[in-house]
């Protein structure tokens, strides 16, 4: 029955770990939801960053196969003096848009300076990246989450993927304690029980013993 016993509680113990995970899990994706879209509202001419990395989703495959169309990729600020050849760097254009490609050749001439082509491209890109349209460094991708983290950064993809989830694991581990704590408080109630009965079976042998003494 121990061995039974301690069974039961290691699985409890195993779901309340996963839970309190996923719960981290969820809460963090908000954290960094939260901290993206208010960033972005607060410097709209800004990419957003958290802790210096900088989400951004891919839309052309200029990069494939190393980088796809949809994909999320990661990048890090970092030095620029840091950047090498064969880095695969997200800058911004002339048209303000942010673009990430391979740098073929860093330039010291007249400033620091970076050319850069796309891997699937036939031509390098026109004109050198300077220091300052640098947004960071690439560091890894995230195959095809780029249209979820979309959906992600909108307040119903918000609600639905972060909130509802992290809501209802709070309403289920509030049941299951009040559940535990009924169980609890019924198994106690039924030592009690036991306990009690078997003081009055004590009780009562002990009357029985001193009747029998005082008859002899």
């Amino acid at each position: 029955m121990s061995q039974a016993w301690s069974r039961k509680e290691m699985g409890k113990s195993i779901r309340t770990f996963i839970g309190i995970l996923i719960c981290l899990i969820l809460a963090l994706v908000l954290v960094i939801n939260i901290t993206l879209i208010v960033r972005s509202y607060v410097n709209p001419e800004e990419v957003p960053s958290f802790m210096g990395y900088k989400p951004f989703i891919v839309l052309s495959g200029s990069m494939a196969p190393e980088i796809m169309l949809g994909d999320l990729i990661i990048t890090k600020t970092v030095d620029p003096e840091e950047i090498a050849v064969g880095d695969i760097i997200s800058f911004r254009t002339r048209e303000t848009i942010v673009v990430s490609h391979r740098v073929t050749e860093v330039r010291t001439e007249d400033g620091l300076a970076f050319l850069t082509k796309g891997d699937a491209n036939t031509g390098a890109d026109l004109g050198a990246v300077r220091p300052e349209d640098v947004e960071g460094k690439y560091i890894f991708r995230i195959a095809g989450l780029g249209r979820l983290a979309m959906f992600l950064q909108t307040p119903l993809g918000l609600l639905v993927f972060v909130v509802i989830p992290l809501c209802l694991f709070i309403l289920y581990d509030v049941l299951s304690r009040r559940v535990r704590g009924k169980r609890e408080r019924s198994r106690e109630a039924e030592l009690e029980a036991e306990l009690e009965a078997l003081r009055a079976a004590m009780a009562a042998r002990e009357s029985e013993g001193g009747g029998k003494e005082n008859g002899a």
